[in-house]
Protein backbone atom coordinates (compact mmCIF):
# COMPACT_ATOMS: atom_id res chain seq x y z
CA UNK A 1 0.00 0.00 0.00
CA UNK A 2 1.68 3.37 -0.71
CA UNK A 3 1.14 6.45 1.24
CA UNK A 4 -1.45 8.95 1.28
CA UNK A 5 -1.76 12.53 2.41
CA UNK A 6 -3.61 11.20 5.09
CA UNK A 7 -1.31 8.89 6.87
CA UNK A 8 0.18 10.04 10.29
CA UNK A 9 3.78 9.15 12.08
CA UNK A 10 3.91 6.52 14.35
CA UNK A 11 3.61 7.36 17.68
CA UNK A 12 7.11 7.01 19.50
CA UNK A 13 7.29 5.11 22.99
CA UNK A 14 8.85 7.16 25.26
CA UNK A 15 12.03 6.32 26.91
CA UNK A 16 16.10 7.70 28.32
CA UNK A 17 16.02 10.94 27.14
CA UNK A 18 19.97 9.99 25.80
CA UNK A 19 19.14 6.17 24.71
CA UNK A 20 15.47 5.96 24.20
CA UNK A 21 13.79 2.57 25.02
CA UNK A 22 17.47 0.69 24.55
CA UNK A 23 16.99 -0.22 27.78
CA UNK A 24 13.75 -1.26 28.46
CA UNK A 25 14.22 -3.86 25.49
CA UNK A 26 17.36 -5.27 26.12
CA UNK A 27 15.93 -6.16 29.78
CA UNK A 28 12.22 -6.92 28.79
CA UNK A 29 11.86 -7.13 25.18
CA UNK A 30 8.24 -9.09 24.65
CA UNK A 31 7.21 -6.64 28.35
CA UNK A 32 7.78 -3.53 26.23
CA UNK A 33 6.37 -4.36 23.02
CA UNK A 34 3.42 -5.46 25.13
CA UNK A 35 2.81 -1.73 26.70
CA UNK A 36 3.94 -0.26 23.67
CA UNK A 37 0.47 -1.78 22.10
CA UNK A 38 -1.59 -0.96 25.12
CA UNK A 39 -0.40 2.28 25.48
CA UNK A 40 0.10 3.33 21.73
CA UNK A 41 -1.72 1.46 19.90
CA UNK A 42 -1.16 -1.13 16.99
CA UNK A 43 1.73 0.52 15.44
CA UNK A 44 4.42 1.94 17.23
CA UNK A 45 7.89 3.15 17.15
CA UNK A 46 11.01 2.35 19.06
CA UNK A 47 14.00 4.17 19.27
CA UNK A 48 17.75 2.59 21.11
CA UNK A 49 20.92 3.51 21.02
CA UNK A 50 22.61 7.44 21.37
CA UNK A 51 22.64 9.91 19.06
CA UNK A 52 24.74 8.93 15.74
CA UNK A 53 23.86 5.05 16.23
CA UNK A 54 20.46 5.89 16.72
CA UNK A 55 18.07 2.37 15.75
CA UNK A 56 14.48 3.10 15.25
CA UNK A 57 12.18 -0.02 15.15
CA UNK A 58 8.42 -0.05 13.71
CA UNK A 59 6.65 -2.39 15.79
CA UNK A 60 2.99 -3.32 13.63
CA UNK A 61 0.95 -5.27 16.33
CA UNK A 62 -2.62 -6.11 14.80
CA UNK A 63 -3.32 -9.16 12.77
CA UNK A 64 -4.11 -6.69 10.22
CA UNK A 65 -0.79 -5.72 9.25
CA UNK A 66 0.89 -8.82 10.50
CA UNK A 67 -0.71 -10.21 7.49
CA UNK A 68 0.19 -7.27 4.99
CA UNK A 69 3.74 -7.43 5.89
CA UNK A 70 4.06 -10.89 5.93
CA UNK A 71 2.26 -11.47 2.95
CA UNK A 72 -0.29 -8.86 1.33
CA UNK A 73 2.86 -6.63 0.97
CA UNK A 74 5.80 -8.99 1.45
CA UNK A 75 8.07 -8.65 -1.37
CA UNK A 76 8.14 -5.18 0.35
CA UNK A 77 9.57 -6.24 3.33
CA UNK A 78 12.92 -7.92 3.42
CA UNK A 79 14.87 -10.06 5.83
CA UNK A 80 17.69 -7.66 5.95
CA UNK A 81 17.79 -6.04 8.76
CA UNK A 82 20.64 -6.26 11.56
CA UNK A 83 18.97 -9.38 13.39
CA UNK A 84 18.81 -11.39 10.52
CA UNK A 85 22.29 -10.48 8.92
CA UNK A 86 23.56 -12.01 12.43
CA UNK A 87 22.05 -15.27 12.24
CA UNK A 88 23.00 -15.55 8.40
CA UNK A 89 26.70 -15.15 9.56
CA UNK A 90 26.23 -17.47 12.53
CA UNK A 91 23.88 -20.29 10.46
CA UNK A 92 24.71 -19.98 7.22
CA UNK A 93 22.28 -18.94 4.29
CA UNK A 94 19.49 -21.27 4.66
CA UNK A 95 16.17 -21.34 3.83
CA UNK A 96 15.82 -19.18 7.31
CA UNK A 97 17.80 -16.34 5.99
CA UNK A 98 18.30 -16.46 2.04
CA UNK A 99 16.21 -13.92 -0.17
CA UNK A 100 15.62 -14.04 -3.82
CA UNK A 101 16.76 -16.68 -6.26
CA UNK A 102 18.66 -18.22 -3.52
CA UNK A 103 15.76 -18.81 -1.41
CA UNK A 104 13.49 -19.95 -4.36
CA UNK A 105 16.13 -22.10 -5.09
CA UNK A 106 16.37 -23.78 -2.09
CA UNK A 107 12.70 -23.98 -1.77
CA UNK A 108 11.85 -25.59 -5.00
CA UNK A 109 14.54 -28.32 -4.07
CA UNK A 110 13.46 -29.15 -0.30
CA UNK A 111 9.82 -28.59 -0.96
CA UNK A 112 9.19 -32.72 -2.04
CA UNK A 113 10.77 -33.47 1.39
CA UNK A 114 7.82 -31.85 3.12
CA UNK A 115 5.32 -33.12 1.21
CA UNK A 116 1.97 -34.74 4.08
CA UNK A 117 3.05 -38.57 2.33
CA UNK A 118 6.87 -38.03 3.34
CA UNK A 119 6.38 -36.33 6.94
CA UNK A 120 3.44 -38.41 7.60
CA UNK A 121 6.35 -41.47 7.31
CA UNK A 122 8.01 -40.02 10.17
CA UNK A 123 5.66 -40.02 12.70
CA UNK A 124 7.22 -43.68 13.60
CA UNK A 125 10.79 -41.99 14.66
CA UNK A 126 8.96 -39.69 16.74
CA UNK A 127 7.01 -42.37 18.36
CA UNK A 128 10.57 -44.14 19.46
CA UNK A 129 12.22 -41.10 20.64
CA UNK A 130 8.92 -40.59 22.79
CA UNK A 131 9.36 -44.01 24.25
CA UNK A 132 12.57 -43.65 24.84
CA UNK A 133 12.29 -40.53 26.97
CA UNK A 134 9.37 -42.00 29.12
CA UNK A 135 11.15 -45.24 29.55
CA UNK A 136 14.11 -43.35 30.84
CA UNK A 137 11.59 -41.60 33.31
CA UNK A 138 10.42 -45.24 34.46
CA UNK A 139 13.50 -46.41 35.14
CA UNK A 140 14.55 -43.59 36.69
CA UNK A 141 11.88 -43.41 39.28
CA UNK A 142 11.46 -40.01 37.97
CA UNK A 143 8.77 -38.28 40.55
CA UNK A 144 9.83 -34.53 38.85
CA UNK A 145 11.10 -33.07 35.66
CA UNK A 146 11.88 -30.27 33.61
CA UNK A 147 9.34 -30.71 30.99
CA UNK A 148 11.16 -27.51 29.03
CA UNK A 149 14.09 -29.19 29.92
CA UNK A 150 12.86 -32.51 28.49
CA UNK A 151 11.36 -31.74 25.83
CA UNK A 152 13.87 -29.82 24.21
CA UNK A 153 16.38 -32.88 24.35
CA UNK A 154 13.38 -35.12 23.10
CA UNK A 155 12.57 -32.74 20.10
CA UNK A 156 16.27 -32.43 19.11
CA UNK A 157 17.01 -35.72 19.37
CA UNK A 158 13.78 -36.22 16.93
CA UNK A 159 14.97 -34.09 14.65
CA UNK A 160 18.38 -35.24 14.49
CA UNK A 161 17.10 -38.89 13.84
CA UNK A 162 15.28 -38.14 11.19
CA UNK A 163 18.04 -35.32 9.61
CA UNK A 164 20.66 -38.09 10.28
CA UNK A 165 19.21 -41.36 10.73
CA UNK A 166 21.57 -43.23 12.81
CA UNK A 167 24.38 -40.80 13.31
CA UNK A 168 22.14 -38.80 16.32
CA UNK A 169 23.93 -38.70 19.21
CA UNK A 170 27.12 -36.89 18.63
CA UNK A 171 24.99 -34.37 16.37
CA UNK A 172 22.68 -33.82 19.61
CA UNK A 173 25.51 -33.60 21.78
CA UNK A 174 27.23 -30.66 19.87
CA UNK A 175 24.20 -28.98 18.90
CA UNK A 176 22.96 -28.86 22.64
CA UNK A 177 26.29 -27.17 23.31
CA UNK A 178 26.50 -25.10 20.85
CA UNK A 179 23.03 -23.26 19.58
CA UNK A 180 22.83 -21.78 23.02
CA UNK A 181 26.19 -20.21 23.32
CA UNK A 182 25.43 -18.88 19.40
CA UNK A 183 21.77 -17.75 20.04
CA UNK A 184 23.35 -15.40 22.77
CA UNK A 185 25.82 -14.52 20.76
CA UNK A 186 23.77 -13.33 18.18
CA UNK A 187 21.32 -11.44 20.21
CA UNK A 188 24.14 -9.40 21.78
CA UNK A 189 25.53 -8.13 18.20
CA UNK A 190 21.88 -7.84 17.29
CA UNK A 191 20.79 -5.15 19.91
CA UNK A 192 25.16 -4.14 19.80
CA UNK A 193 24.81 -0.42 17.79
CA UNK A 194 28.61 -0.51 17.28
CA UNK A 195 29.69 -4.31 16.05
CA UNK A 196 32.99 -5.53 16.33
CA UNK A 197 34.11 -6.86 13.43
CA UNK A 198 33.78 -10.78 13.61
CA UNK A 199 37.23 -11.34 12.85
CA UNK A 200 38.61 -9.57 15.40
CA UNK A 201 40.03 -11.65 18.28
CA UNK A 202 38.32 -10.72 21.22
CA UNK A 203 36.67 -13.27 23.89
CA UNK A 204 33.23 -13.25 22.64
CA UNK A 205 34.30 -13.75 19.24
CA UNK A 206 36.90 -15.87 19.87
CA UNK A 207 34.43 -18.45 21.90
CA UNK A 208 31.70 -17.75 19.09
CA UNK A 209 34.22 -19.38 16.58
CA UNK A 210 35.30 -22.24 18.63
CA UNK A 211 31.28 -23.24 18.63
CA UNK A 212 31.18 -22.21 14.72
CA UNK A 213 34.06 -24.74 14.23
CA UNK A 214 32.49 -27.78 16.52
CA UNK A 215 29.25 -26.96 14.88
CA UNK A 216 30.45 -27.17 11.32
CA UNK A 217 32.87 -30.08 11.85
CA UNK A 218 29.83 -32.41 12.32
CA UNK A 219 27.98 -31.21 10.10
CA UNK A 220 30.75 -31.88 7.29
CA UNK A 221 31.66 -34.89 8.64
CA UNK A 222 28.46 -36.32 8.63
CA UNK A 223 27.59 -34.97 5.39
CA UNK A 224 30.78 -36.03 3.41
CA UNK A 225 30.39 -39.60 5.07
CA UNK A 226 26.88 -39.80 3.84
CA UNK A 227 27.54 -38.50 -0.11
CA UNK A 228 30.58 -41.36 0.15
CA UNK A 229 28.29 -43.91 0.94
CA UNK A 230 27.55 -46.76 -1.71
CA UNK A 231 24.47 -45.82 -2.05
CA UNK A 232 21.47 -46.47 -4.94
CA UNK A 233 19.28 -43.34 -5.23
CA UNK A 234 16.55 -43.76 -2.61
CA UNK A 235 18.12 -46.16 -0.52
CA UNK A 236 17.88 -44.15 3.02
CA UNK A 237 14.54 -41.68 3.99
CA UNK A 238 16.18 -40.01 6.22
CA UNK A 239 16.30 -36.45 5.35
CA UNK A 240 20.00 -35.55 5.08
CA UNK A 241 20.10 -38.33 1.96
CA UNK A 242 17.39 -36.76 -0.09
CA UNK A 243 18.92 -33.73 0.71
CA UNK A 244 22.23 -34.56 -0.92
CA UNK A 245 20.01 -36.79 -3.31
CA UNK A 246 17.89 -33.67 -4.33
CA UNK A 247 18.25 -32.50 -7.65
CA UNK A 248 16.52 -31.07 -10.89
CA UNK A 249 16.77 -29.42 -14.12
CA UNK A 250 16.28 -25.91 -13.15
CA UNK A 251 18.31 -26.05 -9.80
CA UNK A 252 20.95 -28.42 -10.02
CA UNK A 253 21.79 -29.84 -6.44
CA UNK A 254 23.31 -28.46 -3.33
CA UNK A 255 26.96 -28.30 -2.38
CA UNK A 256 28.52 -28.77 0.34
CA UNK A 257 28.37 -25.75 2.07
CA UNK A 258 24.66 -25.23 1.25
CA UNK A 259 23.71 -28.93 2.59
CA UNK A 260 25.48 -27.87 6.14
CA UNK A 261 23.75 -24.17 5.72
CA UNK A 262 20.04 -26.12 5.41
CA UNK A 263 21.12 -28.75 8.06
CA UNK A 264 21.75 -26.07 10.22
CA UNK A 265 18.90 -24.58 9.58
CA UNK A 266 16.54 -27.47 10.08
CA UNK A 267 18.48 -28.50 13.37
CA UNK A 268 17.39 -25.17 14.77
CA UNK A 269 13.62 -24.36 13.42
CA UNK A 270 13.16 -28.17 13.68
CA UNK A 271 13.19 -28.67 17.10
CA UNK A 272 13.02 -24.81 18.76
CA UNK A 273 8.88 -24.95 18.35
CA UNK A 274 8.52 -28.83 18.88
CA UNK A 275 10.26 -27.88 22.24
CA UNK A 276 8.23 -24.91 23.27
CA UNK A 277 4.96 -25.99 22.57
CA UNK A 278 5.50 -29.80 24.28
CA UNK A 279 7.32 -28.00 27.05
CA UNK A 280 4.40 -25.43 27.80
CA UNK A 281 1.86 -27.20 27.30
CA UNK A 282 3.25 -29.39 29.56
CA UNK A 283 3.61 -26.86 32.04
CA UNK A 284 0.09 -25.23 31.37
CA UNK A 285 -1.48 -28.63 31.62
CA UNK A 286 0.21 -29.22 35.30
CA UNK A 287 -1.29 -25.97 35.67
CA UNK A 288 -4.92 -26.63 34.79
CA UNK A 289 -6.39 -30.06 36.18
CA UNK A 290 -9.47 -29.53 34.33
CA UNK A 291 -7.98 -29.27 31.05
CA UNK A 292 -5.36 -32.45 31.34
CA UNK A 293 -8.54 -34.37 33.09
CA UNK A 294 -9.95 -33.73 29.18
CA UNK A 295 -6.91 -34.61 27.10
CA UNK A 296 -6.37 -37.62 29.45
CA UNK A 297 -9.91 -38.18 28.13
CA UNK A 298 -9.64 -37.98 24.68
CA UNK A 299 -6.00 -40.07 24.61
CA UNK A 300 -7.40 -42.85 26.36
CA UNK A 301 -10.87 -43.05 24.29
CA UNK A 302 -9.65 -42.63 20.90
CA UNK A 303 -6.17 -44.74 21.20
CA UNK A 304 -7.17 -47.19 24.23
CA UNK A 305 -3.16 -47.59 24.88
CA UNK A 306 -2.21 -48.11 21.15
CA UNK A 307 1.06 -46.11 20.04
CA UNK A 308 -0.69 -43.27 17.80
CA UNK A 309 0.67 -42.44 14.36
CA UNK A 310 -0.08 -39.83 11.47
CA UNK A 311 -3.64 -41.58 10.73
CA UNK A 312 -4.79 -40.66 14.47
CA UNK A 313 -4.35 -36.59 14.27
CA UNK A 314 -7.97 -35.91 13.10
CA UNK A 315 -8.89 -37.79 15.77
CA UNK A 316 -7.09 -35.48 18.63
CA UNK A 317 -8.91 -32.58 18.01
CA UNK A 318 -9.00 -30.87 21.91
CA UNK A 319 -5.08 -32.34 22.14
CA UNK A 320 -4.17 -30.07 19.33
CA UNK A 321 -6.57 -27.57 20.58
CA UNK A 322 -3.95 -28.04 23.92
CA UNK A 323 -1.33 -27.27 21.78
CA UNK A 324 -2.40 -24.22 19.97
CA UNK A 325 -3.42 -22.41 23.02
CA UNK A 326 0.27 -22.97 23.92
CA UNK A 327 1.63 -21.84 21.15
CA UNK A 328 -0.48 -18.45 21.25
CA UNK A 329 0.53 -18.03 24.78
CA UNK A 330 4.54 -18.96 23.74
CA UNK A 331 5.29 -18.96 20.33
CA UNK A 332 8.40 -20.50 19.60
CA UNK A 333 9.43 -17.41 17.29
CA UNK A 334 7.62 -14.07 19.58
CA UNK A 335 9.33 -11.22 17.37
CA UNK A 336 9.76 -11.95 13.27
CA UNK A 337 12.01 -8.88 11.88
CA UNK A 338 11.76 -7.42 8.26
CA UNK A 339 13.15 -4.42 6.35
CA UNK A 340 10.60 -1.68 4.33
CA UNK A 341 11.99 -1.36 0.89
CA UNK A 342 9.88 1.39 -0.15
CA UNK A 343 7.09 3.49 2.09
CA UNK A 344 4.19 1.84 2.88
CA UNK A 345 1.06 2.78 4.87
CA UNK A 346 -0.19 0.27 8.04
CA UNK A 347 -3.20 0.86 9.80
CA UNK A 348 -3.08 4.34 8.49
CA UNK A 349 0.47 5.01 9.86
CA UNK A 350 3.75 5.88 8.02
CA UNK A 351 6.73 3.16 7.82
CA UNK A 352 9.40 5.08 5.92
CA UNK A 353 11.34 3.17 3.46
CA UNK A 354 14.33 1.58 4.92
CA UNK A 355 12.95 1.29 8.65
CA UNK A 356 13.29 -2.08 10.28
CA UNK A 357 9.80 -3.24 10.88
CA UNK A 358 8.55 -6.52 13.94
CA UNK A 359 5.68 -7.98 14.10
CA UNK A 360 5.28 -9.91 17.07
CA UNK A 361 3.08 -12.68 17.66
CA UNK A 362 3.75 -12.19 21.58
CA UNK A 363 1.78 -9.33 21.18
CA UNK A 364 -0.86 -10.25 18.62
CA UNK A 365 -1.20 -13.45 20.31
CA UNK A 366 -2.39 -11.36 23.29
CA UNK A 367 -4.56 -8.29 21.77
CA UNK A 368 -7.12 -8.22 23.35
CA UNK A 369 -9.28 -7.34 20.07
CA UNK A 370 -9.27 -11.12 19.41
CA UNK A 371 -8.47 -12.43 22.39
CA UNK A 372 -11.23 -12.11 25.27
CA UNK A 373 -9.09 -12.42 28.95
CA UNK A 374 -6.18 -13.02 26.80
CA UNK A 375 -3.75 -14.15 29.63
CA UNK A 376 -6.02 -17.10 30.40
CA UNK A 377 -5.37 -20.76 29.08
CA UNK A 378 -7.95 -21.85 27.09
CA UNK A 379 -7.89 -24.41 24.61
CA UNK A 380 -11.28 -23.77 23.26
CA UNK A 381 -10.59 -21.22 21.80
CA UNK A 382 -8.76 -23.32 18.78
CA UNK A 383 -12.39 -25.06 18.27
CA UNK A 384 -13.44 -25.02 14.47
CA UNK A 385 -15.87 -22.30 15.17
CA UNK A 386 -13.67 -20.19 16.97
CA UNK A 387 -10.66 -20.26 14.56
CA UNK A 388 -13.43 -18.95 11.94
CA UNK A 389 -14.58 -16.25 13.48
CA UNK A 390 -10.87 -14.48 14.24
CA UNK A 391 -8.92 -12.90 11.49
CA UNK A 392 -6.00 -14.98 9.68
CA UNK A 393 -3.49 -13.36 11.39
CA UNK A 394 -4.86 -13.65 15.06
CA UNK A 395 -2.39 -16.37 15.56
CA UNK A 396 0.65 -17.01 13.54
CA UNK A 397 3.31 -19.43 15.33
CA UNK A 398 4.62 -20.08 12.07
CA UNK A 399 4.78 -17.22 10.52
CA UNK A 400 2.88 -16.68 7.00
CA UNK A 401 2.71 -15.26 3.70
CA UNK A 402 5.31 -17.07 1.22
CA UNK A 403 8.33 -17.07 4.03
CA UNK A 404 5.97 -19.45 6.32
CA UNK A 405 7.68 -21.96 8.00
CA UNK A 406 8.26 -25.18 5.49
CA UNK A 407 7.91 -27.63 8.57
CA UNK A 408 4.31 -26.74 10.18
CA UNK A 409 2.71 -30.07 9.31
CA UNK A 410 5.87 -31.82 11.13
CA UNK A 411 5.92 -30.08 14.12
CA UNK A 412 1.91 -30.42 14.71
CA UNK A 413 3.00 -34.23 13.92
CA UNK A 414 5.33 -34.51 16.30
CA UNK A 415 3.74 -32.24 18.70
CA UNK A 416 0.59 -33.94 18.77
CA UNK A 417 1.82 -37.47 18.85
CA UNK A 418 4.63 -36.59 21.20
CA UNK A 419 2.02 -35.35 23.85
CA UNK A 420 -0.67 -38.37 23.62
CA UNK A 421 1.83 -40.67 24.16
CA UNK A 422 3.28 -38.31 27.43
CA UNK A 423 -0.18 -38.28 28.56
CA UNK A 424 -0.75 -41.61 28.04
CA UNK A 425 1.95 -42.97 30.59
CA UNK A 426 2.02 -39.84 33.17
CA UNK A 427 -0.33 -37.25 34.70
CA UNK A 428 1.73 -33.80 35.78
CA UNK A 429 1.30 -31.53 38.11
CA UNK A 430 3.21 -27.70 37.99
CA UNK A 431 5.73 -27.14 40.86
CA UNK A 432 7.11 -23.93 39.39
CA UNK A 433 3.94 -21.79 38.89
CA UNK A 434 5.18 -19.21 36.32
CA UNK A 435 8.27 -19.04 33.68
CA UNK A 436 9.65 -16.20 33.11
CA UNK A 437 10.33 -15.47 29.19
CA UNK A 438 12.49 -13.59 27.32
CA UNK A 439 13.58 -13.30 23.66
CA UNK A 440 16.49 -14.34 21.28
CA UNK A 441 16.22 -15.80 18.17
CA UNK A 442 13.72 -18.05 19.61
CA UNK A 443 11.20 -18.01 22.78
CA UNK A 444 14.03 -18.31 26.35
CA UNK A 445 13.56 -19.34 29.54
CA UNK A 446 15.01 -17.78 32.70
CA UNK A 447 14.01 -20.44 35.03
CA UNK A 448 12.49 -24.15 35.18
CA UNK A 449 9.30 -25.59 34.46
CA UNK A 450 9.34 -28.30 36.87
CA UNK A 451 6.28 -30.45 37.16
CA UNK A 452 5.65 -33.55 39.27
CA UNK A 453 5.08 -36.89 37.56
CA UNK A 454 2.48 -39.27 38.11
CA UNK A 455 2.42 -42.89 36.31
CA UNK A 456 -0.40 -43.55 35.08
CA UNK A 457 -2.59 -46.96 34.79
CA UNK A 458 -5.28 -45.80 32.34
Amino acid sequence: MTTTTTATEAPRLPGHPLFGSMSDLRKDSLGTFLRARRELGDVVRFTAGPPGVRATVYGVFSAEGAQQILAGESANFRKDNAFYQEIRESFGNGLLTSQDEDYLRQRRLVQPLFTKRRVDGYAAAVAAEVTTLTGEWEAGAAESVDVLDEMTRLALRAVARILFGTDVDTAVEIVEQSFPQLGAYVLSRGYSPLKVPRDWPTPGNRRAAAVHEALYAVCDRIIAERRAADRAPGDGDDLLTLLVEAESAEDGSFDATELREQVLVFLLAGHETTATSLGFALHLLGRHPEVQKRAHEEIDRVLAGRTPGAADLDALPYVTQVLKEAMRLFPAAPVIGRRAVAATEVGGVVIPAGADVIVAPWVTHRHPAYWEDPERFDPDRFTPEAEAARPRYAWFPFGGGPRACIGQHFSMLESVIALAMILQKYGFEAVDTEVPVGSAITLTTAGPARCRLTPRTA
